[in-house]
């Protein structure tokens, strides 16, 4: 298996096309198995040197680590997830999603893979968590993830929220997206919400 150099981050964004998704296929380590077209446009790396690498080969230095500890518990849990995640491309710029973690299972109900599906998030949405981010980044750079941890639960708990609630408000912020009509209609998850 190839290893790579991590880029250096630079401060220019990939601006994402709100039409398009971009999916991933990992085993339960969260080794990639498959990356669609857009994915390996967006994040810069080919076909041959993305297969088989771990998925934090595009992770940004400004995400906080607790935001993955909190997402592999959940995904290890058999649970479907959503976050908003700074990645990070292989040239150093970077691109805001909003992912949809889904849980594949197995015959003896073991996960089997996860599928994630990326797409933009609303612009207000991203300058909401960006200030979340940045704290607990500052955390756990002069304390530790655990404290972070700490953090982000007073932070939740003050907000009276738990963090799929926090994601699902900031997504609906009155700013970012018109009120969509229920009608009728089975209950449907956040991403579909957001991109149907």
């Amino acid at each position: 298996m190839a290893t790579f150099k991590r880029p250096i981050a630079v401060n220019e964004e990939i601006i994402l096309d709100p039409e398009r998704a971009l999916m991933s296929k990992t085993n339960p380590r969260g080794v990639i198995e498959y990356a669609n077209d857009y994915f390996m446009t967006i994040s810069g790396y080919e076909e041959q040197e993305l297969i088989g690498q771990p998925h934090n080969v595009i992770r940004h230095p400004d995400m906080p680590k607790v935001i993955f500890k909190w997402l592999w518990r959940r995904l290890q849990e058999k649970k479907n997830m959503h976050a908003i995640i700074k990645n990070l491309a292989k040239d150093g710029r970077y691109y805001w999603v909003i992912t949809d973690f889904e849980v594949k299972l197995n015959d003896m109900n073991e996960v089997a893979s996860i599928v994630a599906r990326r797409r933009t998030p609303p612009r207000m949405t991203i300058a909401s968590i960006k200030d979340l981010y940045k704290k607990l980044l500052a955390i756990e750079q002069a304390q530790s993830v655990e404290v972070s941890e700490r953090y982000l639960i007073g932070f939740l708990e003050e907000q009276g929220m738990t963090y799929d609630e926090y994601i699902e408000d900031i997504c609906f912020m009155k700013e970012t997206v018109p009120a969509i009509e229920e009608k009728d209609e089975k209950p449907r998850g956040l991403f579909a919400k957001l991109f149907s």
